[in-house]
């Protein structure tokens, strides 16, 4: 099985970092996509299996996207500084998994794995 991972991170250096570690870690990456709209809109090419968002993005909260994904039941981790992102960006992420920002790698990689299988 491939594992596929949405990628929504608007700062640049942080997505980079992300989709290579994803990469090496045997992960196809759908993005990074740095908005709402580009973000959906990947959304509307591809399932990923799970995705991993930035709460803040260019053109406003991930709210939109985390919606389009519960509807699509596709898990999503959430990597922020925020000790609650759903007190920002909606009820939504409540009981998503925070790995928070910046991720530690082996937090990341294992509640992917977790939501993955």
């Amino acid at each position: 099985m491939t594992k596929t991972i949405l990628l929504v991170e608007d700062e640049f250096l942080i997505a980079i970092d992300l989709q290579m570690l994803l990469e090496r870690r045997g992960w196809t990456v759908i993005g990074p996509a740095a908005t709402v709209r580009e973000a959906l809109s990947l959304l509307d090419d591809s399932l990923p299996s799970v995705a991993l968002l930035d709460v803040t993005l260019k053109d406003g909260l991930v709210t939109l996207v985390a919606e389009a994904l519960r509807a699509r039941n596709i898990p999503f981790i959430v990597a922020s500084a925020y000790d609650k992102p759903e007190d920002v960006a909606g009820e939504v992420l409540a009981g998503a998994p925070n790995v928070g920002k910046p991720a530690d790698e082996r937090d990341l990689l294992k509640a992917l794995e977790r939501h993955v299988h």
